[in-house]
């Protein structure tokens, strides 16, 4: 029997922007299987099959993953830093979603070879067509390899 695999990878520590987001991708059916993390800690532990998800399947990464920058433990930028480095990883869409608009942070993503960055509006609707728009791309419409 095979585990179904996640879809997305959410990465985000605010509970308010974890909330519109998963409305936004719940409303508009872009992805029944979400796996959360709320911080980059559990974010790695989750890709890197460590701690609590050892036991998942490696063949199961999830089509994109949502990050944002600014978390607790280890953040997001070491994330992208970690995903982008690894051969098993780097094939992984990445999409910093984030409330940075500092040039800095967004030099650096792409540096570290982050797929798009994105400034979180601060207004719910506008953030959640957001979401929206982001998971119709990179769940619906982007192709990825075969793994």
């Amino acid at each position: 029997m095979s585990e179904r695999s996640a879809e997305c990878l959410l990465v985000e520590d605010n509970p308010n922007d974890l909330e519109l987001a998963l409305y936004a991708l719940r409303k508009y059916n872009l992805s029944d299987r979400i796996q959360v993390a709320r911080d980059g800690a559990e974010a790695l532990d989750y890709i890197f099959r460590t701690g609590a998800y050892r036991d998942r399947y490696p063949e199961n990464h999830p089509k994109v993953i949502f990050l944002d920058l600014k978390l607790p433990r280890v953040d997001g930028l070491e994330v992208l830093q970690r995903l982008k480095s690894d051969p098993q990883t780097r094939m992984i869409p990445v999409v910093i979603l984030t409330s940075s608009n500092e040039e800095r942070d967004i030099l650096e993503s792409y540096r570290l070879g982050v797929n798009s960055y994105i400034v979180k509006p601060v207004n719910f609707e506008q953030f959640t067509e957001t979401v929206q728009q982001l998971g119709l791309y990179w769940l619906l419409l982007n192709q990825t390899p075969s793994r």
